[in-house]
């Protein structure tokens, strides 16, 4: 039911847009976009490189006021001030519901977050599994941030969670996704994951040089690369002229 969705659907207002010639309005996730629909639980963005779906998760956590590096809230910092514009173009509408909080994260600032949870004066380091993220391993770091600091009726809206994560414990953070799922959580992932894309049930948006597109998870080009690859990887090797 819509009033369990934190964030029912968002839009373009592409009719304030002067120009689709400069970044980021030339970026193929914006020049295709007019009304997206999510899923309660989990809703995946997929594709290429240089699409845009960073800049499109970075739009949707600024409009619903996350701190466009990281935020819970517990911080506010910034040590550049490099988002785009985007978000000042897009309209979310909103369910009845409420979120608990909100949880915003992106690969890249991990190492500024970790700093700042150092740094703050008040010690939110048991949020964290009690020890400095800086003195743990860089996947140690990331699932500890899984295990202890995510709760149950928050909205998270995620960009790459896997990247510091083995196939082994993508699948365990699946496990903790579905756990905090079940406690009325909503996520909104970019991911390149071919094994968080398999969660059931999920709604899986792959956005391409022509468009977005509602796909099932074995229609996607990672599953499909994935796959032929692995059962054949010397054929696909070869292909590449890799011998």
């Amino acid at each position: 039911m819509l009033k369990d969705q934190f964030i029912i659907s968002f839009e373009l207002l592409k009719d304030n847009i002067d120009s689709n010639e400069e970044y980021p309005y030339n970026l193929p996730v914006v020049k295709h976009l007019d009304e997206l629909s999510l899923h309660k639980n989990v809703t995946f963005f997929v594709g290429e490189n240089g699409i845009g779906k960073s800049t499109l998760l970075e739009a949707l956590a600024i409009q619903y006021w996350f701190n466009p590096e990281w935020w819970s809230k517990n911080f506010n910092f910034s040590t550049a001030n490099t988002h785009s514009e985007l978000s000042e173009y897009i309209r979310i509408a909103k369910g009845f519901k409420k979120p608990s909080d909100n949880y915003f994260l992106r690969a890249e600032s991990f190492y500024n977050v970790a700093t700042n949870i150092d740094e703050l004066w008040w010690n939110i380091l048991n949020s964290y599994g009690g020890k400095s993220l800086h003195k743990q391993s860089h996947w140690e770091s990331f699932f500890s941030l899984f295990l202890n600091r995510l709760y149950w009726n928050w909205l998270y809206i995620l960009d790459e969670p896997e990247a510091a994560l083995s196939p082994q414990r993508q699948l365990a953070f699946l496990m903790r996704m579905n756990e905090l799922i079940k406690q009325n959580s909503q996520f909104i992932i970019a991911t390149h994951s071919p094994i968080l894309l398999s969660y059931p049930n999920a709604k899986i948006i792959e956005i391409t040089e022509n468009g977005f597109k509602e796909v099932n998870y074995k229609d996607t080009n990672h599953y499909d690369l994935y796959k032929s690859f692995l059962n054949n990887p010397e054929y696909m090797l070869k292909k590449l002229d890799i011998d």
